[in-house]
């Protein structure tokens, strides 16, 4: 998916030339057990999140007028321009100049994808990366929304054109968010409408707003349960962005379902089991003590801050970061580790958790697991090691299986995620598109099992419903096919709300899969995960032969 969205990607996304991707404007992250896409995050998007009515006036971070560290429970022109920077990066704030904890979320989705000390509290690097990676843009607002003219061109400025860039960037094209149209955003948007079959007249009309929308993205998990945006209490029967944060959160717990935005039986019983094992009253409504128990342990900071974080391959942090130390290496490390999916407070303390979280990572990146973070565990938490389980290229479709089953653990924003773009002609981070399907041309090009490379869910389906490049639609799945999932229904595949995977086990109706750009169910990044599925559970879903 294309973020840089991190509220986008709900925690699976199919892909697009965005997802050519959820750069998000990109991030797509989400700390601790907050699974997700999953992107994020960013993610998914929250798209045309509008501007709050009577916002303090902006004030630039910098300026002498903002304190040096912004923290929750802050109010005022500088909480706007907080604010306002984080929608650039895709976090769909209301705009009220009111540092609460939906921006508190949102500062810590951000340092977490951008690898900044995950304390929620904006300081001066976390400043510095905000104005770096972005810029102030006016809020965005929703393209098809009477706020917006029928056709935006080049020359327009505000909102609207803040959300053409926001999606823009989420198919993969590198525009500056900053409310412009200006002649990058012109030729950005002619060469998406030519990749859509649309008239490349730099116009954004209807057409061209339907498919910028088009961004095969589920249900967002950035959402809150706590926050006003979610009803008190969440119930069998409701859906949306809060369910789908909901069923997220019970993944990180330990449940199985699926994430959909939609409270169905089995996330009521997913509800109950959590309620029953964490000493709850087992009714299955998700109310405040609910909730509680489920954000119980995430980590994410947010105390006193910690020592600015200092990269671990320079010359100020030892050959070897070891438990006792406190330091901005500690600090870099944790919230690296963070971004791997460990679930720390971002203190620059090396203590006993953080021990025990370099020791996972080891563990699960074949390295040696003495605690140590020295010159090869620094290289793995940076994406630079390619894990030694790949297996060499080649081997045909009975192959698929094994070489997708090795990128497990991959996590999005690495140098090995962002290297799968290389099956589709892309170089971007994965942290800034929807790449599932991406993920799906990589192994298809590993193994060469089928010369077909499309970064678009729908262009996998299309080929196989029409028999090219060896593919075919199959109603027996078995492990190493492909499996196409549309969250809305009607198997069209057209509605911007898509995924992709390969089939790893069958039992009956029930199957698993290993997917790209999907949330980690233990909590964490995005990445390559394994996760349970059905064809009764709501969605429709298309099993692809590869032959």
């Amino acid at each position: 998916m294309g973020r840089l969205a991190f509220l986008v990607r709900a925690e699976d996304e199919g892909s697009r030339q965005r997802d050519a991707h959820r750069t998000g404007p990109g991030w797509r992250i989400r700390i601790g057990t907050f699974a997700a896409t999953a992107a994020m995050v960013s993610a998914g998007i929250v798209l045309g999140a509008g501007p709050a009515a009577a916002a303090p006036p902006a004030i630039k971070l910098t300026s002498t007028s903002c304190p040096n560290e912004i923290v929750q429970g802050q109010e005022g022109g500088c909480v706007t321009e907080l604010q306002n920077l984080l929608n650039a990066h895709g976090a769909g704030l209301v705009v009220d100049g009111q540092f609460g904890p939906s921006t508190l979320y949102a500062v810590r989705e951000y340092q977490a994808a951008t690898a900044i000390a995950v304390d929620g509290r904006v300081g001066p690097a976390t400043k510095s990366k905000l104005y770096a990676t972005g810029g102030s843009a006016p809020a965005p607002i929703n393209l098809q929304s009477s706020s917006c003219p029928a056709n935006i061109v080049q020359g327009d400025k505000g909102g609207c054109v803040t959300e053409l860039q926001r999606l823009l960037r989420h198919h993969g094209y590198a525009v500056d968010v900053d409310g412009d149209f200006g002649a990058g955003t012109a030729s950005a948007v002619r060469s998406f409408q030519s990749s859509y079959g649309l008239t490349a007249d730099g116009q954004v009309g209807t057409n061209t707003k339907r498919a910028l929308y088009d961004t095969d993205e589920s249900p967002s998990t950035g959402l809150d349960l706590r926050s006003s945006s979610c009803p008190e209490n969440i119930v069998e029967g409701q859906s949306g962005g809060c369910v789908a944060t909901l069923q997220s959160l019970l993944n990180g717990k330990g449940q199985s379902v699926g994430v959909d935005g939609s409270f169905g039986p089995l996330t009521l019983t997913a509800v109950k089991a959590f309620q029953s094992a964490s000493g709850l009253t087992a009714d299955g409504e998700v109310g405040p003590n609910t909730k509680a128990a489920l954000y119980s342990n995430i980590g994410g900071g947010g105390g006193n801050g910690a020592p600015a974080p200092i990269n671990l391959n320079s010359a100020s942090c030892p050959n070897e970061i070891v438990k006792g130390q406190r330091s901005g290496c500690v600090t870099e490390l944790q919230s690296l580790l963070n971004h791997h999916g460990a679930d720390l407070a971002v203190d620059g303390d090396f203590g006993a958790l953080t021990d025990s979280a370099v020791r996972d990572f080891q563990a699960e990146k074949g390295l040696s697991v003495d605690g140590h973070a020295g010159p090869n565990t620094k290289a793995a938490l940076y994406g630079a090691v390619t894990p030694p389980s790949s297996p060499p290229p080649g081997g045909g479709y009975g192959k698929i299986l094994d070489v997708a089953a090795a990128e497990v653990g991959t996590v999005e924003g690495s140098a090995r995620a962002n290297g799968y773009g290389s099956a589709v002609g892309l170089s971007l981070s994965t942290s800034n598109y929807a790449w599932c399907a991406t993920f799906v041309s990589w192994v298809a090009k590993q193994t060469g099992a089928s010369s077909y490379r499309n970064s678009y869910v729908s262009g996998w389906v299309k080929q196989a419903r029409a028999g090219n490049y060896h593919l075919s639609v199959t109603t027996s799945p078995q492990p190493g096919d492909i499996v196409a999932f549309d969250w809305d229904g009607g198997s069209d595949f057209t509605g911007g709300n898509e995924h992709i995977g390969i089939v790893r086990t069958v039992s009956g109706s029930s199957f698993t899969t290993v997917e790209g750009n999907t949330g980690n169910p233990n909590g964490g990044s995005d990445g390559v995960y394994v996760k349970s599925r059905a064809t009764n559970s709501g969605y429709d879903v298309v099993f692809i032969r590869v032959r």
